[in-house]
């Protein structure tokens, strides 16, 4: 297992040294984000050469891995085109003054390819295990991962046809599946790896990958993802008046809403 970490590991910092050149040259480093599911088609894809025994249950996560990573690309490369570096990383780029190159380097890419092999653990894990039968596990992960993929899906699509209509240019998105979370794409992204993990269980040894549900479902409630953006709004008293109402990342029924002052 540990070769096959350190191969994966070896591939993502030359992806991720390639991407921050590429980043360098544009200066703007917002294209890590739409990277984030290439690197996952890639250990997907080394996972696969190395242990070629294409099993059913490894083609499966395979595959919803390379679905979940294509959508979400696409989906930020059409929604960042046109609009210059993202305000979180141009926050960074003045903040961090003469040791801006090295800083991105290191705790922009290089420590997002770190989360990446960690996240893909389970994919690593499956690679090196003999086949097992179809269980109700790999039933229920792909359940939980579809549920996942239409979170993120849904609430990305209603956000984007939101933020197009003219009359709701500086509003807050609080109808469709932001009534119920205020992040319905972050935690459809954590849910579809604890959906993936599932199916990882069905064969023996797969606890270990426990760690990739956890760190993403981590990061994206507490450090990277939901932090940094409601930080944007942390002045206004619509959001703290929504806030109050919906839930951070756990879907359920809004609250009796304050009305903003």
């Amino acid at each position: 297992m540990l070769t096959d970490i350190a191969v994966s590991a070896a591939a993502v910092w030359a992806f991720m040294t390639g991407l921050f050149l590429i980043a360098l040259v544009r200066k703007d480093n917002g294209i890590v984000d739409a990277a984030w599911g290439p690197g996952f088609i890639l250990l997907a894809a080394i996972s696969l050469a190395l242990h070629p025994a294409w099993t059913g249950r490894r083609l499966l996560l395979s595959g919803l891995v390379l679905l979940w990573a294509v959508r979400l690309s696409f989906h930020i490369f059409h929604r960042n085109r046109g609009r210059g570096e993202d305000f979180r990383y141009a926050a960074w780029r003045a903040r961090w003054g003469r040791t801006f190159v090295l800083r991105s380097y290191l705790q922009i890419f290089m420590l997002q390819g770190f989360f990446m092999v960690l996240i893909a653990l389970p994919l690593v894990l499956l690679a090196r295990r003999p086949a097992a039968a179809w269980s109700a596990l790999d039933a229920a992960g792909l359940g939980v991962w579809l549920i996942g993929f239409l979170f993120e899906a849904v609430g990305d699509a209603q956000l984007a046809r939101f933020k197009r209509h003219p009359d709701h240019r500086g509003l807050i998105m609080t109808g469709g599946l932001w009534a119920y979370t205020r992040h319905p794409n972050y935690f459809g992204e954590a849910l579809m790896w604890w959906g993936i993990f599932l199916v990882s269980l069905a064969v023996p040894g797969g606890w270990p990958g426990l760690l990739g549900p956890l760190t993403i479902t981590l990061l994206l409630r507490f450090v990277s993802g939901v932090p940094l953006l409601e930080r944007k709004y942390a002045d206004r008293a619509d959001f703290a008046a929504y806030a109050g109402a919906v839930n951070a990342f756990l879907p359920w029924f809004p609250r009796r809403r304050k009305s903003a002052p």
